[in-house]
């Protein structure tokens, strides 16, 4: 069994070659469709004035639990496909399937780029209609 450090290395190494490798699409790709899904939650959010996402998240408990379902809801597809490509691409390139490389590759290219835009998107479509609801 491989030590921890060993494990890490590869792992580093693994994911430092993705770029160049085969299937590289998908390392814009899946951001982009995250990007897009962000950002039409976000919308919706600023017009109906829900709070922001990461504080719904990480604040009042009564608010987490539909915040993350509602996130799942959204991105549930790309990080599946996330996961699916990856797994493809472990097995062309590695040969293996290293089943933590796939959930880190996964959240990375579907969940922290969700969690990044939906919030600020929010925020811009609430100041934009502010002005316009004063009229």
């Amino acid at each position: 069994m491989a030590s921890l450090e060993e494990a890490a290395t590869r792992f580093l190494a693994h994911i430092l070659e993705r770029p160049d490798g085969p299937m590289a699409f998908r390392l814009i790709l899946q951001p982009i469709m995250a990007a897009i899904l962000a950002i039409r939650d976000g919308i919706r959010d600023g017009k109906t004035g829900a709070p922001p996402y990461l504080l719904a998240i990480f604040g009042a408990a009564d608010q987490r639990r539909e915040a993350l379902r509602n996130g799942w809801r959204s991105t549930s597809r790309i990080v599946i496909l996330a996961a699916v490509l990856d797994i493809i691409y472990q097995a062309i390139v590695y040969r293996a399937v290293y089943p933590g490389e796939v959930m880190v590759i996964a959240i990375l290219l579907a969940i922290v780029p969700y969690m990044i835009i939906r919030g600020p998107v929010a925020r811009i479509v609430r100041r934009a209609r502010a002005p316009a609801e004063k009229l």
